[in-house]
């Protein structure tokens, strides 16, 4: 367990918050024009599937802030 503080805690946060930022801007400037003709329900369905995605990612960014390593080291 960390004791001191470090760097990437205040790092991962603005750099979390900038990509999610810049994903958001990107989905809601691109995705309608591609996706806007479709049913409502796929539109429901692909909205909540880009809602997720992002998640993908966020252990692995979670543990780095923590650790400094890029994943779980096996």
């Amino acid at each position: 367990m960390r004791t001191e503080p470090t760097w990437r805690i205040p790092v991962g946060i603005l750099g979390l918050f900038a990509a999610l930022m810049i994903y958001g801007i990107v989905i809601a400037r691109y995705a309608p024009d591609i996706i806007g003709s479709w049913p409502g329900l796929v539109q429901a369905l692909i909205y909540i599937i880009l809602g997720l995605i992002w998640l993908l990612p966020l252990r692995n960014f979670l543990i780095w802030m923590e650790t400094g390593n890029w994943g779980e080291k096996r």
